[in-house]
């Protein structure tokens, strides 16, 4: 990934829509210490948890969905928006967005807070892609 085509920052502010979390199905990616943290959210144990919203897709754990490929946490917003994982937190500065201004584009067809809002400089995109900081709710 080069930043070079991002070099000016990039615009986001999430709008609460949704479409990130509902409509197709795929997976959300979850590590140990976040299904720890969305288990004591929720009240219940690890165990109770795996059992309840997870699943296993190629050897690595991921959270269900529901039958239209809704995220199983989202209801008018994320019920777990606090502790939500780090791939829910890095939304839309992932790798594959970030490849192109094309690929930004594309992503942002879908994404009504992409190019909107407020700037990140290349070095808060950065952060964020890597995890060490997220993209929040303005």
């Amino acid at each position: 990934m080069s930043a070079s085509w991002f070099r000016e920052g990039l615009r986001f502010s999430c709008t609460q829509c949704g479409h990130c979390c509902t409509g197709e199905p795929g997976v959300v990616w979850v590590s140990r210490s976040e299904i720890d943290d969305l288990a004591k959210f929720l009240g219940v144990t690890v165990a109770d948890f795996a059992l309840r919203y997870l699943r296993r897709v190629d050897g690595r754990l991921s959270l269900i969905e529901r039958p239209n490929g809704d995220c199983i946490f989202f209801s008018k917003g994320c019920t777990v928006y606090p502790v939500r994982p780090r791939q829910c937190r890095t939304f839309p500065f992932w790798s594959e967005h970030l490849r192109s201004r094309r690929a930004w584009d594309e992503a942002a067809e879908a994404c009504p807070g992409m190019n909107q809002g407020r700037l990140y400089s290349t070095a808060e995109v950065t952060r964020i892609r890597r995890g060490e900081a997220d993209a929040s709710k303005d």
